[in-house]
């Protein structure tokens, strides 16, 4: 095995017995990167020289053995909306493309802290606006597994990294499925912790009311150790939880004996693909022989999951992209004579056409005579997914259900209908919308060769029984799929 195909515990292993470097291991991921990056198309930036230097210096630390954390001399990608000082981070956008933050967001702190080594900023959907990061306004990335197909999104680019060995695990952002969805295409683990578990400060926003930071990994061991050193209290985030700090790693176990599944109705709809929902009732089925019981519930409002969380999340944006006026920072449109010229202009030119729908969808549903017909309906209507959820997890403990309803894609196939596209999210924006946990595993292969993708959501803050479930599943199964061939 080479040193780039690692997961983040194997290496953390071999760099404790000192049978390798840091600096082996990075210089190991950027071969890679050259090799399959012109294909995958993963990265915005790279920080090849600067990783290298940083790994050469932690490699002093490990000789003594000194790690900070499981995390130490481990190369990471970063998604392109996560602030880095000093490192550009342009939301995939003509807005951002020169923009380089001041400030480090909270979990490149705490990742600086664990001694990570950053490998780059990833490529994404425009300001993490889109479903098959084809909304990028500088490439598109492509499904390590088919390269003429989608990688997901908008983490796609995380996503496919992981992949392809571009780095041994990554941060993406979850605002309606973001994270889960592309680790579904890309055959990964991806999740989306509990709203206020893991610190926005930094996370250029999108709807600040659903948006979290999570981790894109190899494994379910990997996801753990990385929501383990990013998660905690923030008083940079007035939504942060004050929660103290749990060690998700001791909850990767392979018993599951006595806990109660979920299974829905609502999920299990007309138009799901047969291979993934063959996938998702065989992965019940092995919880099941480890002892797991499996429970039939309803949640009655899933029908209006997607129409709801587009007209909430395009409010939130259309608010939360005011502020890209050419003024203060970012793209400003050259030649312009007077201040409104200037605001539109530099609106137009700067936005994709995707940010720009999303943007007037946002600021009808909020404007005047519209408001209480959109806006506050769609509030009201959350409050019911909420119920639903706090009903639900009262007789059982996770719901399960695919990650997408079919495998990743073609390039282009869903560009020109934008509902077929926001469909793609049908399973995924409810865990947004209640603010609960949820988490995507690799679950096999359909018969094309592609990764599917099953899903798990539980209790508020309840990670750990989601790790539980997902490494038992992974251990019992014998599900291993292999690497894409590249």
């Amino acid at each position: 095995m080479k040193l780039h195909q690692l997961k983040i515990h194997q290496a953390h292993a071999l760099l404790r017995k000192k049978e390798i470097t840091s600096k082996e291991l990075v210089h190991s991921v950027f071969e890679r990167i050259e090799e399959v990056e012109p294909k995958i198309l993963s990265f915005n930036s790279l920080q090849k020289d600067s990783a290298l230097k940083n790994a050469e210096l932690l490699d002093a630390k490990i000789k003594n053995g000194m790690f900070k954390s499981p995390l130490t001399g481990i190369p990471i990608g970063i998604k392109d909306n996560i602030c880095t000082e000093g490192i550009r981070t342009t939301c995939s956008s003509r807005m951002l493309e020169t923009f380089v933050p001041p400030y480090d967001a909270s979990v490149i702190r705490k990742l600086k802290e664990a001694e990570a080594v950053f490998v780059g900023k990833t490529n994404m959907d425009e300001f993490a606006m889109g479903s098959s990061t084809e909304n990028s306004a500088f490439k598109k990335t492509r499904n390590p597994w088919d390269i003429d197909r989608i990688p997901g999104g908008s983490s796609g680019g995380s996503a496919a990294a992981v992949a392809a060995d571009e780095c041994l695990g990554a941060l993406g952002s979850d605002t309606g499925g973001s994270i889960r969805q592309p680790a579904a295409c890309c055959g990964v683990v991806g999740l989306k912790p509990t709203y206020g578990l893991v610190s926005r400060f930094g996370l250029v926003a999108f709807a600040s009311s659903l948006d979290q930071i999570g981790p894109i990994t190899k494994d379910v061991t990997d996801a753990a150790i990385l929501l383990n050193e990013i998660s905690g209290h923030d008083p940079c985030d007035s939504t942060s939880s004050p929660r103290p700090s749990e060690d998700y790693v001791k909850a990767l176990r392979p018993e599951v004996k006595g806990l109660k599944i979920g299974i829905t109705k609502e999920y299990l709809i007309k138009g799901i693909d047969a291979e993934i929902e063959k996938s998702v009732m065989d992965a019940v089925n092995i919880w099941k022989n480890l002892g797991a019981e499996i429970h039939e519930i309803s949640l009655p409002h899933t029908s209006y999951a997607v129409a709801t969380y587009y007209i909430l999340a395009t409010a939130e944006a259309s608010s939360n992209l005011e502020r890209y006026d050419g003024v203060k920072y970012g793209y400003r449109a050259p030649g312009v004579k007077i201040l409104s010229e200037m605001y539109e202009k530099t609106r137009a030119e700067g936005f994709g056409p995707e940010v720009k729908r999303r943007i007037m969808l946002g600021t009808y549903a909020l404007s005047s005579g519209y408001y209480d017909a959109y806006y506050k309906k769609a509030q009201q209507v959350r409050t019911l997914f909420i119920k639903d959820f706090t009903e639900a997890f009262k007789s059982v403990d996770v719901i399960v259900t695919p990650t997408a309803p079919t495998p990743a894609f073609k390039i282009g196939e869903k560009t020109q209908d934008p509902l077929q596209m926001y469909l793609s999210d049908i399973f995924t924006i409810s865990a947004n919308l209640a603010g609960i946990p949820a988490i995507s595993f690799p679950g096999g292969l359909s018969s094309k060769g592609m990764p599917i993708g099953i899903q798990i959501m539980g209790k508020y803050f309840g990670e750990s029984t989601l790790f539980n479930m997902a490494y038992a599943f992974e251990q019992a199964s014998g599900i291993h799929n292999p690497k894409p061939n590249l």
